[in-house]
């Protein structure tokens, strides 16, 4: 997958931390009970329904302890799956199967559970124009990975990080000295590639963001109604971001007053992994 390719350094050196941290000086169980030639043949399947993200991750992981490890994919990223399907099967070294199972399996239980709730939030608007998008509310060390989770769920992410688009939210807001002078102090210091996109927390500091020129503007904890007086104001302007208190049950409503992004930080940020085990035959 070219996600893997064009981010090779930074998925080794996720793998070699996770690593690091569970199997410290080494895995005084395995290597007191199995023999380094013993082989084994384990099947990693889920116990719910789900959406599955992140099996290239946990194969890597796998092949970090032996490089001629096999691992073959049966289901695929993306893939709705249901209670007690087999995701994948994974053969070679005992060892290396035990040494990596806790690590690929946590990975691998993270990036699906997010993909599962991308989808969820994904299919609530699906025939609307309006695109759900992350945040950077991600677990650290985690981002890239998760933010190609919600990918796979069939979101769009936002900034990766504080390099890559201006984002001037309310403190910035606050010690600048407002609206105006903080956009201005932008527009300074950062090249015409470069987004602007402004925090606004009602409809006098919208008005103030369109008048000095923006390309997004993030409605922050509006209203229904705040929402929709917004999108006629901004007259097709700017972009226009929903974002804050974004729920499952209140995003369809959400998209309906017309605006363009929808972000949701409950995305990443307190979603629940999907449990996923795998088993030696």
């Amino acid at each position: 997958m070219d996600f893997y390719q064009n981010t090779e350094i930074q998925i080794k050196k996720i793998i070699e931390q996770a690593v690091l941290e569970d199997l410290g000086t080494g895995d005084i169980t395995t290597d007191s009970i199995i023999s380094p030639t013993q082989e084994a043949h384990g099947i990693i399947k889920t116990s719910e329904e789900g959406v599955i993200a992140g099996l290239d991750i946990a194969m890597k992981l796998f092949e970090y302890f032996d490089p001629e490890i096999e691992f073959k994919k049966v289901a695929m990223e993306g893939q709705k799956v249901s209670p007690g399907q087999i995701l994948a099967e994974v053969k070679g070294s005992a060892q290396a199967i035990l040494k990596g199972e806790r690590t690929a399996l946590n990975l691998l239980q993270r990036l699906s559970g997010i993909a599962t709730r991308t989808s969820k939030f994904c299919e609530k608007v699906k025939d609307l124009p309006v695109h759900i998008v992350d945040t950077r509310k991600t677990t650290p060390g985690l981002r890239i990975l998760e933010k190609y989770a919600v990918r796979v769920g069939g979101a769009k992410n936002h900034r990766y990080g504080l390099y890559d688009a201006v984002l001037i939210k309310d403190n910035h807001i606050a010690l600048s000295g407002g609206i105006k002078y903080a956009i201005q102090s932008v527009k300074k210091n950062i090249s015409h590639m470069v987004k602007i996109e402004i925090e606004v927390e009602d409809l006098t500091q919208l008005k103030a963001a369109l008048k000095e020129g923006v390309d997004i503007i993030l409605l922050d904890n509006m209203d229904l109604n705040t929402m929709k007086k917004a999108v006629e104001l901004s007259g097709g302007q700017v972009l226009l971001e929903a974002s804050g208190g974004i729920s499952l049950e209140r995003v369809r409503a959400i998209a309906q007053t017309g605006v363009n992004i929808i972000s949701v930080g409950a995305l990443t940020h307190s979603v629940q992994s999907l449990d996923i085990n795998l088993e030696i035959v």
